[in-house]
């Protein structure tokens, strides 16, 4: 706890580095670097089961990023992921309810590679599909090359297109009840996940071809697709209040984390902050007892009368330092 303005939000932050092995506020590395400083590290020690877990990541300007798991360097920072799942609430994530449908793939596409890993490369390589069968196109579209050679590059995209669908799909059955039951505790009725998009097959591909080659860009497939949040039968991206989204995507987290948990048998780290402010006491009380439930949480709030249960440990976080409060 602590008031506004003092560094909760950047422990959130740091701890999701440490875990996660990226910021969820921004993807550029320096950024999580301090004004004036070198770089920064981030450091994280606590118990996954049984095992005792020491994960770590260094940013340097002018370095790049790495990452220390139990001792030993990682090939890249975001193996931390593979390890730990950390799902984390900030105000700035209604971007996911509300935004374009761009950051509603990255989202589902991040779930899918925590709930299968084996099919956590399926965006990546069908995005490279993609860029390949794109730059075919432009060398068509001047002469460089002929029509010959963006057939392989969209049988490649069919393939891998139809197989990221399903994988999506699958991932969308499996979140789908209890985010409706979750978004139904917190008073959003009839909420759904719905996948508008469709499997690309080599014939719908070929049937765009000379759209694709003017423009030379692929112009369907799932690289284009879209999950839409609904309630009560309105979408709440255009139609939701924000205080409807933030519900909806409270739920959504809820729902990602009791999902883990079943499918792995260990339960996530829930960073949550300022979650509070916007929830009346009954709802509060609601999710206290929901995260309690699905994982260990992090939760800020700037004064503890907030907090809908007593907490297991209370920090107050002042500039520069994390405290135990004083009697």
């Amino acid at each position: 706890m602590g008031p506004n303005g003092v560094g909760k939000t950047n422990l959130l932050e740091a701890v999701h580095v440490a875990t996660q092995g990226f910021s969820p506020r921004t993807r550029t590395d320096s950024q999580v670097v301090r004004f004036g400083a070198e770089g920064a590290r981030a450091f994280v020690s606590g118990r996954l089961g049984d095992v005792q877990m020491e994960l770590e990541v260094t940013v340097r300007r002018g370095e790049g990023k790495r990452a220390r798991l139990n001792g030993s360097s990682l090939r890249a920072a975001e193996q931390l992921r593979m390890t730990v799942a950390t799902l984390v609430f900030t105000p700035d994530r209604l971007g996911v309810v509300k935004g374009a449908p761009a950051v509603r793939r990255a989202y589902f596409d991040r779930i899918l590679g925590r709930l299968a890993p084996a099919r956590a490369t399926l965006p990546a390589e069908y995005g490279a599909a993609v860029a390949q069968r794109n730059a075919a196109l432009r060398r068509a579209a001047i002469g460089a090359a002929g029509r010959e050679a963006i057939e392989p590059w969209s049988e490649r995209a069919a393939t891998l297109g139809t197989e990221l669908v399903a994988a999506r799909l699958d991932v969308l059955d499996l979140l789908a009840l209890p985010f409706a039951e979750r978004a139904a505790e917190l008073g959003l009725g009839d909420a759904a996940l719905r996948y508008e998009g469709a499997p690309p097959t080599l014939e719908a591909l070929e049937a765009v071809l000379d759209r694709d080659v003017e423009r030379g860009a692929t112009s369907l497939g799932p690289h284009l697709d879209d999950v839409v949040l609904v309630a009560g039968g309105r979408e709440l991206r255009s139609f939701g209040s924000q205080g409807e989204q933030r519900l909806a995507l409270l739920a959504l987290l809820l729902a990602e984390a009791e999902t883990i948990a079943d499918r792995t048998g260990v339960r996530p780290l829930l960073l949550l902050d300022d979650v509070l402010s916007e929830l009346d006491p009954e709802r509060r009380r609601i999710l206290a007892k929901r995260v309690r439930s699905v994982g260990q949480a992090l939760v800020t709030a700037t004064d503890a009368a907030m907090l809908p249960a007593e907490p297991d440990q209370l920090l107050e976080v002042t500039p520069g330092a994390v405290l135990e409060p004083s009697a």
